[in-house]
């Protein structure tokens, strides 16, 4: 079959910031908006010092996945732990977990790399918080980690609410370590809110981002 050509000065497509281009039923055919995997930006919340980071709205049934992009994450204290923790419908982030959790190691100076489970870090029914590094931040002047958290269909009172994390950092003992952290809030209850935190002391800086996923 023959492809025709399209001019496309001959379609009614206004530009818009962050939309794609899709069909529609009209005669030119096109329109900007948004598509399934796009990534809508939701809030934006910036570390200063602060004790946590906090996603207190903007999590319900509107989408079925949601991802918080976590950079330059700096802990005030050296040799902290990174940590998150969820909240279902009450005024506490105190979700109960189950969780696994991987990591990998590389030392600056070349030392033998290793791939281990974290035993000490993941979570059995538990209500604590969810370690997101395990063996310590460096706080540094260059020393930061940054990240990634997909939680799904958070609003479901039927199914328990699955996350998946992955986060690079640079250790304490300068290394770089990577983690991959997965488990699920074992509630029917929705998960309503998500909060950051350090093991010990504030986040002295970082960019928190939430997206909805098409």
């Amino acid at each position: 079959m023959a492809l025709s050509k399209v001019d496309y000065n001959s379609i009614n497509v206004t530009a818009a910031a962050s939309k794609a281009l899709k069909w529609n039923s009209s005669a030119n055919g096109f329109e900007t908006g948004d598509v399934g995997g796009s990534l809508i930006l939701l809030a934006t919340e910036t570390a200063s010092s602060d004790a946590t980071i906090t996603f207190a709205s903007n999590i319900d049934s509107t989408y079925k996945e949601y991802i918080f992009k976590f950079t330059d994450v700096h802990p005030e204290t050296n040799d902290v732990n990174f940590q998150v923790n969820f909240r279902d419908g009450g005024s506490s982030y105190d979700a109960t977990k189950t969780t696994t959790y991987f990591s990998g190691y590389h030392e600056e100076d070349d030392s033998p790399a290793q791939v281990s489970y974290e035993t000490a870090a993941d979570l059995a029914q538990s209500t604590g918080v969810q370690n997101l590094t395990k063996g310590g931040l460096g706080n540094g002047n260059d020393e930061c980690l940054a990240g990634i958290i997909h939680l799904y269909d958070p609003s479901n009172t039927t199914f328990v609410k699955h996350f998946m994390a992955r986060v690079i950092r640079y250790q304490h003992d300068d290394a770089a370590r990577d983690d991959y952290i997965a488990g699920y809030c074992n509630v029917t209850a929705a998960i309503d809110g998500v909060q950051f935190s350090m093991s010990s002391d504030s986040i002295q800086a970082g960019t928190f981002k939430l997206y909805g996923v098409l």
